[in-house]
């Protein structure tokens, strides 16, 4: 107890010598605190709603309070005071009925709030950023950026507000806007520069190739592609962009407002004894075996840092479908035709208990196109994965662990293993003293997952913690922002409506 008492005391004397007030150019100045990143707490809860009422919160260290998406049946940012993270208190509430939007994302830096918002009038339209005033929640700007901005986020340096603008199509796909990258110049009178892709068409075929994903019923190669989760660089310059239905990751050049590249991801085997999954939710089991199988990377969420000078990038590898009236491409693999050579076993692979309710993407897998699958292809990776930020090769992949951990946990849900299992869907990457800390939030297990990934190709896992209902949005504040002054993750739920504030332990 003494010696706790000590290393508190020094951890504290550390953090008042060094964060007197916010740096001019907003840079977190260093504070060391002896802080244990393999055992984080819940520290405070608060209930906002119901379903869809805590989606991706956002904080402001100069007024202590959390912003946060609140859908569920409204349509407004709901504000809590962070003063006392063990007791988050809801003080008010922004209501975005003026701005003929509905929230998907926000975003805070230096007293500046930015909300995502897609369009109510037509979805397919044009969405907004409106940035507010963080204090007296008063309008700063409004700016049009691409069709359905589904996340938003600042620079580090504050210069830019960028959006992944996903444009999907409506159900009957009469109109299917463009998949674009917002980027916003705040000092420029919030300059707005849009982009698409459709520079990059005539690589169509060597991207699909390399395993980059273009739906069968495009109209255009630019309509295809949906933009889904932004990270930038720490010096403000690259940002990596993740195209989650179409399995790749997009680079962009922040000082000349590029698009540079697109990497597709590829496929991953599970007929390994490694990547082995569970794939039936009719077996009365969780059986994790090699099945003959491969899956998408399919990334949501993307997150960055750096290790001996070189970037590096993390995607959560959730999978998603596209389900329309016009064009759906997941069909059950017991609905399937499959090739008599490949698969001799056919008919014990269709039963229920093996593969047969496994959904898998409809229009992929006859590689001969004589009508019968070659290989199946299913939905995500179950698992993170560690991309090189300057070649978009995979580094390291999480394999089965995710599914595996979560069911140690007691987590895992099986009716789930059908489809994509855990569903890893959010991703940050912290600094917490000389290590750099990997948190892995899974919407169907209700868990996250911390790692330190400070030696990139061989993270070491730490902690499996137990979160409300289907945590959508992942936040970490940093001991030098902490209302606590120790390092907090935010968890949002949006199963339940519930923020959960977790606090690391000091060593």
């Amino acid at each position: 107890m003494k010696k706790l008492s000590i290393s508190l005391l020094t951890a504290l004397f550390i953090i008042t010598s060094c964060n007197n007030d916010e740096n001019s150019n907003n840079e977190e100045p260093e504070v060391v605190v002896n802080e244990n990143p393999a055992a984080f707490k819940e520290i405070g809860s608060i209930t906002i709603g119901g379903e869809a009422a805590a989606e991706i919160s956002a904080y402001d260290e100069k007024t202590k309070k959390l912003f946060t998406v609140n859908n569920s049946g409204t349509n407004q940012i709901d504000v809590i005071d962070l003063t006392d993270p063990t007791k988050p208190t809801k003080i008010g509430k922004i209501d975005l009925t003026p701005y003929e939007g509905a929230s998907n994302s926000v975003a805070v830096f230096d007293g500046k709030l930015a909300v995502a918002l897609e369009s109510t009038v037509n979805k397919q339209g044009n969405g907004k950023v409106v940035i507010f005033n963080t204090t007296d929640y008063s309008v700063i700007k409004q700016v049009t950026v691409g069709a359905l901005p589904d996340m938003v986020t600042f620079s580090p340096d504050g210069k830019y507000i960028m959006t992944a603008n996903e444009g999907e199509p409506n159900t009957d796909y009469s109109q299917d806007p463009n998949g674009t990258i917002s980027i916003i110049e705040i000092a420029n009178n919030y300059t707005v520069t849009t982009l698409d892709f459709s520079s990059f068409s005539n690589q169509a075929a060597a991207l699909k190739k390399d395993g980059f994903r273009i739906s069968t019923f495009a109209k255009s190669f630019a309509q295809d592609i949906e933009p889904e989760y932004v990270t930038i660089s720490d010096d403000s310059k690259m940002a990596w962009v993740t195209l989650q239905e179409n399995n790749g990751v997009a680079k962009v050049d922040l000082t000349s407002k590029t698009i540079t590249a697109i990497y597709p991801l590829g496929l991953k085997d599970y007929n390994t004894a490694e990547n082995a999954i569970d794939v039936s939710d009719k077996d009365d089991k969780i059986a994790f075996n090699p099945w003959k199988v491969k899956g998408m990377f399919m990334p949501d969420a993307i997150s960055h840092f750096s290790a001996n000078s070189v970037p590096y990038f993390v995607t959560a590898n959730e999978g998603d479908a596209r389900e329309y009236t016009a064009y759906s491409d997941i069909k059950r693999m017991k609905d399937m035709k499959l090739d008599a050579t490949v698969f001799p076993d056919a008919a014990t692979l269709k039963l229920e208990t093996n593969l047969g309710r496994l959904n898998l993407v409809a229009d992929m897998g006859d590689t001969d196109g004589d009508g019968d699958l070659d290989e199946m292809v299913s939905f995500g990776a179950r698992s993170f994965s560690i991309w090189n930020g300057n070649t978009g090769k995979i580094v390291y992949d999480s394999k089965n662990d995710v599914d595996k951990k979560t069911n140690e946990l007691g987590t895992y849900d099986d009716k789930r293993s059908d489809d994509k299992g855990s569903e890893p869907e959010a991703v940050v990457v912290a600094k917490m003293g000389s290590q750099n800390i990997l948190f892995v939030g899974l919407e169907r297990s209700d868990a996250f997952m911390t790692y330190d990934v400070t030696n990139p190709a061989s993270p070491q896992y730490l902690q499996t913690v137990k979160t409300g209902d289907a945590p959508e949005g992942l936040l970490f504040i940093p001991a030098s922002k902490s209302p606590t002054k120790r390092s907090l993750v935010i968890v949002s739920s949006e199963g339940d409506g519930t923020i959960k504030i977790f606090q690391a332990d000091l060593k």
